[in-house]
Parts: structure tokens; sequence; C-alpha cells
């Protein structure tokens, strides 16, 4: 068969439809920790819309929680532990310089 005559044909993928990540019930809001640390990275970064399958309603009311529960000290503003980490396998040591006179 010639390819100008061949007819459109979809290929055939099965496609799984994800589950919303946020359910009608569940309510956005900063004391919704189970929901809230969802939507950040293990670095403490929120996550983007696109990665999160949200709405741009629902992303902006997850950011506005965020920010919130990490004001009132619910969330850290960073969670980097390689940083503690290093700092105390190898102290920093500030030596005096004496001088001669």
């Amino acid at each position: 068969m010639n390819k100008s005559k061949r007819p459109f044909t979809k290929s055939k993928r099965s496609f799984r439809r994800r589950l919303p990540p946020i359910q009608s019930g569940d309510r956005i809001d900063y004391r919704n920790m189970s929901l809230i640390s969802r939507f950040i990275s293990e670095q403490g970064k929120i996550l983007s819309r696109r990665v999160n399958r949200v709405t741009l309603k629902q992303q902006r009311l997850i950011t506005m929680a965020i920010k919130q529960a990490r004001i009132l000290s619910l969330l850290p503003f960073l969670n980097n532990q390689k940083q503690f980490e290093r700092s105390e396998s190898t102290p920093r040591t500030t030596s005096l310089r004496i001088r001669k006179k």
C-alpha cells in the first residue's frame, strides 16, 4: 500500500489515568501537614504545578499554606541535612597568629 493512501491510525497505547493528588474532601490548610508535605521536594522547595498535577487555584492555595507553615515554624525553610553533617564532621579551627616582636 502506498504511504499516501495509508489511513491515519492512532497508536494503541494504554494510558492509566492518574488520580488527582488533592481529593475533593481535602482542605488545603497550613495545619494539614500530611497534604502539604507531598508538595515539597527533599530540599524543602515547593514543587511546580506541572509536577504536582494540580490546578492553578490549588497551586496558589498550596503555596500560601506552605509559606504560612514555614512562618509558624511547622515546616523548615531549608531542609539541608548535608550542610549540618559536613560542618559537624569537619570542624573549622581558627588559629591565632602570634606576632614576633
